[in-house]
C-alpha cells in the first residue's frame, strides 16, 4: 500500500513488523513462526543466546531504547539508552545503538553496544528461570566509532572503524567492579528522560595495535614536494575532527635501532655467528680503506681485539665457515680462523693479489689479479682444502655468487660469475665436472653484482603440521646502469631462463642476501634501497623509506631478531623493517574539520586546504554555547544548591574532551564550520589558520594569477551561506579573494565577492577567473573592492562542479549532465556551448587528458572517458566567418553536437579523484585515481595492440576460470550501469599469478602457446611500467 500511495502519507504511517523464523535442519527449510508490529523504528538486532546459554530473544535497537523481545509470555523490557552529562549535541536528537558483539563463555554472556558517539556499554540481562527480568547497561570505554566490532577469545576488541584507522585492543578489566553507574531498565524513569553518564579516557581497554586505513579519501594529488625523485601522493582523509593530511610514499617503513658513527669511512659491513645453531650473531666486521674492526654483539655493541681477525688489512668479505669457524678474506689471503682461537692462513702467489670472492658455509671462491679462480671446500675435519685445478676466465671477473649449501648437502652445486665482457657465467662445483661451465646469460650493460637465492618456498609449521616447501633458484643480477635483473637458475641444468627486468635508480645496483620472516630476501642498493622478498606467497620488489646506503648484511639480535645492519657515510645503522607487504609508508597530519579539496603552491610546495563539516560548531560557537550551559545550570539550581551548580558549571567550562577521541557535537542541520589552512606537508607545521564564521561553508579553492597584478599569486575560496541540504536553500555564497604573503605561508584577506548561489568550482584562466556559481559559468577579473563579472553563460543544466580548460577552450562537468565543452570567443566576450555528452552521468570529479579527451567518474562508481569527434573540434577550431549558426542549432535543449565515449568502466567505489600522473622515476603516464572507501587504482593506457588483444584474451579466460567468491558475473558487474568499453580488468588478470599450476597452465597454452612463466612476466612488465 505504502508503495503504491503517490503522496507518501501510507508510508509515514507505516510500522515495522519483527519477524521470528526458525530454521528446520532435517528439511533444510525456513519456517515463518510470529511476527508483531514494533512501536518504534528500529535500525538494528542484537540476538541473544538461546538453549543451554541463555534465554534467546532478541534486542531491538531503536532511537533512545533498547528493548528486549521473545516468544511466550515473556514481557518486554525497555531501558533508555544513557547520554553523555552536559553534552553540546543539540539536545533533539535521538541515541542509537550502531553496532554490537557478542562475548559468551559457559557460564556468562554479555553485549558490547557502540552508540553513534562512539561510547561502548556493557549490556547484561539479568533472567529468573529463563524470564528476562532486567537489562542492565553499564558505560564501558569510548573509541571511534565502528562499523563493526568483534570480541576475540583471547581477550582481545577489534573495532573496525567506519572512517579511519582500525584498532585492536586489549580488554584489561571487564568493567565489574570499577565504581561505574549501573543503568537499569528497572529503575522507574517518565517517558523521554533518559540516564546521563560522563564520558573518560579508556580504563577498560588497552590499545595494543592499529591497523592504518586512508577511508574516506576526500581528494587526493599525486606530486614531488619533497624532492625525493619519486612522486609522493597526498590525500585528505577522514571526517570531523579524526580527519588527516597523509602523505603516502612508496616504501617500506624502516625503525631505526641504532645510529653510531665510526672513526672514518667504511666501506662493507658483514655480521657472523660464532656457532651455527645461534640464534643471535656475535660480531659485526666492518671494512675500512686500511684496516678492519671488529665489534662484540651484546648488551652493548663493543670493539674486541682477540676475536683472530686481521685488523691491519681491508677485508673482501668475512662469514661463519663450517659449525663453528670462520673466515676472513683480505686482498693477500685467506685466514681460517678456528673456534678455539687457531688460525690457518692461506697466501697469495706471487704478487697476485684477491680482487673478487664468494663465500658460504662449506666453500671458498676466489678471483685472483688476471681473472684466475681458485676454489676450496671444507672437508668433514673442519679443513679447508684448495682444489687442484684453478679456471682461466677469459676476461676480468667483476662480481661472484655462491648460494646457501642446502639442507642435507656438502655443497651448492653453482658459481655464478660475472666478467666485465657483459656476460654471467654458471660455473659448476660437483667433484665430477669442478669448475667446467654450465651456461651463460649476455647482459645489456657490465655486472656491479650477483646474489644466488631460493625464494618462494614456505617453512615447516608445527602448530598445523605443514611441512616446508622448497622455493625456486633465483640469480639476482646487479647492472652498473642501475638496473636489476632476476633470472631462474634450473638447479639441475645450471641453465638461466625467464628473466624480469626492474629499474632502480641511477647508481650500479650492489645485492646482499638477508633474512626475512625466515626465509632469504635480497636488499638492492642503488640511488635508493629496495628489498626483493615473498611475502605471503607473491614477489615483492619494494624501496626502503630511508636515505641511501653503502653496503649491508642481515642482522640478529635479542632486540632485534631479524634487522639490517648497514654502513651510510660514518655511520653504522642497525635498522628493522615491520610492515612487509605494505605498497605506501605514510605520515599522518592532523585536520580540524572534513577536508574538501587542497591547491598546491608551487613556489613554496605548501599546501591550502580548505576544511568543512556540516552539522558541526565553529571553536567561537562553541566556547559560546558551552558559557550559555553553564549560566543555565546555575539558574536553574535552587538557593541552597547554587554553590554546588556554580562549581559543576566552572567544572564543566574547564573540561576539555579531546574531540580525536569523543567526537565533535552535533550543532544540528544546517549548521557548518571552516576552515582555510596553509601546511607544510614535509614538516605538517601550520602555517596559516583562518577560521570563517558559523554557517559560512568553504566549497571550492583555486590558486589564480591575474594580468593586471601577475607578479602576485591569489587564493579565492568560494564559500556557501546558511546552506540547507535537504530540502535544498542556500543563502547566497561568497568568493573571498586573499593574497598570498611572505613565500606562501600566509593569506592576506583582499576583499568579498557576493554572489547570490554556492560557487561550485573555480578555475584560472587567460589572466583571469572561470568561477561556476550554481548552474552560471562566468569570468571574473580582480578589482579594487570586488571581483568583477565580465561574461556569463547560462546554459549548463543544474551545478558546475568542474572546470578545466586548455587554451580557449573549457570543460564543465555538471553534477548530473555530465560534460559539456565550451568555447571563448574574445572578440566577442562569449563562452558558447557547443558540444555535450549524450548520457547522463552524476559527476565526482574529472581530469583533461588532451585538448579533446576529458576523464570523468561518478557518484555511482563508473569512470568514463570521454572524446570530441574529430569533425567536430575541427569544425569550432576552423569556423572563421564567425557564424554561430552552428553552435545556436541545438538537439533537445542541448548543444548541437555530441561528444563520443572512448571508455567507460565500473570501478564499484565512489571515486574521489582523477589525475594524469607518473607515480615512478622513468614510468609512463597513467591516469590515478582514489576511491571514497580508501583505494588506490590506476588505468593504465596500452601501448600497442599486440598488448591489448593479449591481455583481452586474458580476461576472457580468466572470466570464465576464476568465478568471482561472491558469485557474481564479472562482465555484468564491470557493465553495472554503462557497458563496459574499451578497459581490461588488471586486477582480474593478476589473479593468474594466484590460480593452480594446472589452470595456469591451460591458460596459458590457450593464448597463442605461451607458457605459464610468459604471461606472468607480462603481467609484472606492465605493472612495472607504470606502477609498483
Amino acid at each position: 500500500e505504502a508503495d503504491a500511495d503517490p503522496s507518501g502519507e501510507a508510508a509515514l504511517k507505516t510500522q515495522q513488523l519483527l519477524t521470528y523464523y526458525e530454521l528446520d535442519l532435517g528439511l533444510n527449510h525456513v519456517i515463518r513462526k510470529h511476527h508483531e508490529y514494533l512501536e518504534e523504528h528500529a535500525n538494528f538486532l542484537i540476538s541473544v543466546p538461546g538453549g543451554h546459554d541463555g534465554p534467546s530473544g532478541v534486542l531491538v535497537c531503536s532511537e533512545n531504547y533498547i528493548t528486549y523481545v521473545n516468544l511466550g509470555d515473556q514481557p518486554v523490557i525497555r531501558c533508555p539508552i544513557p547520554r553523555r552529562r552536559c553534552d553540546l549535541d543539540d539536545p533533539e536528537r535521538g541515541m542509537i545503538f550502531v553496532c554490537s558483539a557478542t562475548h559468551k563463555t559457559k557460564s556468562m554472556f554479555f553485549f558490547l553496544a557502540q552508540t553513534e558517539q562512539g561510547d561502548i556499554f556493557k549490556i547484561t540481562l539479568e533472567t529468573d528461570e529463563d524470564m528476562v527480568t532486567e537489562i542492565r547497561l553499564k558505560y564501558f570505554d569510548t573509541v571511534p566509532v565502528a562499523a563493526s566490532m568483534c570480541v576475540l577469545k583471547s581477550g582481545f576488541l577489534f573495532v573496525a572503524a567506519e572512517y579511519g584507522n582500525h584498532h585492536l585492543y586489549q580488554i584489561a578489566h571487564l568493567g565489574d567492579d570499577d565504581g561505574e553507574r549501573m543503568f537499569s531498565s528497572a529503575n522507574p524513569l517518565e517517558e523521554g528522560d533518559t540516564f546521563h553518564f560522563s564520558p573518560r579516557e579508556l580504563k577498560n581497554l588497552v590499545m595494543v595495535d592499529e591497523m592504518d586505513s586512508l577511508s574516506p579519501i576526500i581528494t587526493a594529488q599525486s606530486a614531488d614536494l619533497a624532492n625525493e625523485d619519486t612522486p609522493q601522493l597526498y590525500t585528505l582523509c577522514g571526517r570531523g575532527p579524526r580527519s588527516t593530511l597523509r602523505v603516502l610514499r612508496h616504501g617500506l617503513e624502516v625503525s631505526e635501532m641504532a645510529v653510531s658513527e665510526l672513526p672514518g669511512n667504511p666501506n662493507a659491513v658483514w655480521t657472523v655467528k660464532k656457532h651455527t645453531d645461534d640464534d643471535f650473531d656475535a660480531y659485526i666486521i666492518v671494512s675500512f680503506m686500511n684496516a678492519t674492526l671488529v665489534l662484540s654483539i651484546g648488551e652493548t655493541v663493543e670493539e674486541v681485539t682477540d676475536s683472530g681477525f686481521l685488523g691491519t688489512t681491508p677485508t673482501i668479505s668475512s662469514s661463519q665457515l663450517g659449525d663453528d669457524a670462520l673466515v676472513q678474506i683480505y686482498p693477500e689471503g685467506i685466514r681460517h680462523i678456528r673456534s678455539d682461537k687457531r688460525v690457518n692462513e692461506w697466501k697469495t702467489p706471487g704478487k697476485k693479489n684477491i680482487v673478487k670472492c664468494a663465500v658460504n658455509q662449506r666453500q671458498v671462491v676466489i678471483a685472483l689479479t688476471g681473472g684466475e679462480l681458485v676454489y676450496f671446500e671444507m672437508d668433514p675435519t673442519g679443513q679447508l682444502n684448495e682444489y687442484t685445478e684453478r679456471k682461466e676466465m677469459s676476461s676480468s671477473v667483476v662480481c661472484m655468487a655462491l648460494g646457501r649449501v642446502p639442507a642435507g648437502e656438502l655443497r651448492s652445486r653453482f658459481l655464478a660469475v660475472g666478467l666485465s665482457d657483459n656476460t654471467v657465467r654458471i660455473i659448476s662445483l660437483d667433484p665430477n665436472d669442478c669448475l667446467s661451465p654450465l651456461s651463460m646469460q649476455a647482459l645489456p650493460a657490465p655486472p656491479e653484482s650477483l646474489c644466488i637465492i631460493e625464494m618462494g618456498g614456505s617453512e615447516a609449521k608445527e602448530e598445523t603440521g605443514e611441512t616446508a616447501t622448497s622455493g625456486g633458484i633465483y640469480l639476482n643480477i646487479g647492472l652498473q646502469n642501475g638496473v636489476l635483473l632476476r633470472t631462474v637458475l634450473d638447479t639441475v641444468t645450471g641453465d638461466l631462463s625467464d628473466t624480469r627486468t626492474r629499474y632502480l635508480g641511477s647508481r650500479p645496483v650492489k645485492l646482499f642476501r638477508i633474512s626475512m620472516q625466515g626465509s632469504e630476501a635480497v636488499l638492492a642498493m642503488s640511488s635508493r634501497t629496495w628489498l626483493s622478498y615473498t611475502y605471503q606467497s607473491r614477489f615483492h620488489l619494494t624501496p626502503l623509506s630511508y636515505e641511501t646506503l653503502e653496503y649491508a648484511s642481515g642482522f640478529a639480535s635479542e632486540q632485534c631478531p631479524e634487522g639490517i645492519v648497514a654502513i651510510s657515510t660514518n655511520t653504522l645503522r642497525i635498522l628493522a623493517l615491520e610492515k612487509l607487504g605494505a605498497v605506501f609508508n605514510q605520515v599522518a597530519w592532523p585536520l580540524q574539520y572534513t577536508p574538501r579539496k587542497f591547491v598546491i603552491h608551487p613556489e613554496s610546495n605548501n599546501l591550502i586546504i580548505i576544511e568543512t563539516d556540516h552539522n558541526a560548531y565553529t571553536e567561537e560557537t562553541k566556547q559560546l554555547r558551552k558559557q550559555h550551559m553553564a549560566e543555565e545550570l546555575i539558574e536553574a539550581a535552587d538557593e541552597d544548591e547554587r554553590e554546588l551548580a556554580a562549581e559543576m558549571a566552572a567544572q564543566f567550562l574547564n573540561e576539555d574532551r579531546p574531540e580525536t577521541i569523543f567526537g565533535a557535537p552535533k550543532a544540528g542541520l544546517g549548521m557548518w564550520a571552516s576552515v582555510v589552512r596553509i601546511i607544510n606537508p614535509i614538516t605538517g607545521e601550520n602555517l596559516e589558520k583562518i577560521a570563517l564564521d558559523q554557517n559560512e561553508a568553504a566549497h571550492s579553492v583555486a590558486l589564480v594569477k591575474f594580468s593586471s597584478r601577475p607578479d602576485d599569486t591569489f587564493v579565492i575560496v568560494g564559500i556557501a551561506k546558511d546552506l540547507v541540504l535537504n530540502p535544498r536553500s542556500v543563502g547566497g555564497g561568497e568568493l573571498l579573494t586573499y593574497q598570498v604573503t611572505e613565500n606562501g605561508t600566509k593569506l592576506e584577506l583582499l576583499h568579498k565577492t557576493p554572489v547570490e548561489d554556492i560557487p561550485g568550482a573555480i578555475a584560472p584562466f587567460q589572466g583571469r577567473v572561470l568561477i561556476g556559481v550554481g548552474k552560471y559559468l562566468r569570468i571574473y577579473d580582480l578589482g579594487k573592492k570586488k571581483l568583477l563579472r565580465k561574461c556569463e553563460n547560462k546554459h549548463i543544466p543544474h551545478f558546475i562542479l568542474s572546470i578545466h580548460t586548455m587554451g580557449h577552450r573549457v570543460v564543465v562537468g555538471d553534477v548530473q549532465e555530465s560534460f559539456h565543452f565550451l568555447r571563448y570567443r574574445r572578440p566577442e566576450n562569449q563562452l558558447i556551448v557547443f558540444c555535450d555528452d549524450t548520457n547522463p552521468r552524476w559527476i565526482t570529479c574529472s581530469c583533461m587528458l588532451d585538448y579533446n579527451t576529458v576523464a570523468g567518474a561518478d557518484k555511482f562508481g563508473n569512470v568514463s572517458v570521454i572524446r570530441l569527434p574529430n569533425e567536430v573540434s575541427d569544425d569550432v577550431d576552423e569556423d572563421p566567418t564567425g557564424n554561430k549558426a552552428l553552435w545556436d542549432r541545438g538537439v533537445l535543449n542541448g548543444a548541437s553536437q555530441k561528444a563520443d565515449v572512448v571508455a567507460s568502466f565500473h570501478v564499484g567505489e565512489v571515486i574521489t579523484s582523477l589525475q594524469k600522473a607518473t607515480l615512478i622515476p622513468g614510468g609512463s603516464e597513467s591516469l590515478v585515481y582514489t576511491t571514497l572507501s580508501g583505494a588506490i587504482g590506476m588505468l593504465v593506457p596500452f601501448t600497442s595492440h599486440e598488448d591489448q588483444d593479449f591481455f583481452q584474451h586474458l580476461e576472457m579466460y580468466m572470466r570464465q576460470e576464476y568465478p568471482s567468491l561472491c558469485g557474481r558475473d564479472h562482465l555484468a558487474f564491470r557493465s553495472y550501469y554503462f557497458p563496459v568499453k574499451n578497459v581490461l580488468d588488471g586486477d582480474l588478470c593478476e589473479m593468474f599469478n594466484s590460480m593452480d599450476t594446472s589452470k595456469q597452465k591451460s591458460i596459458a597454452e590457450e593464448l597463442e602457446d605461451r607458457s605459464a612463466n610468459e604471461v606472468s612476466k607480462k603481467l609484472e612488465d606492465i605493472r612495472t611500467r607504470y606502477a609498483f
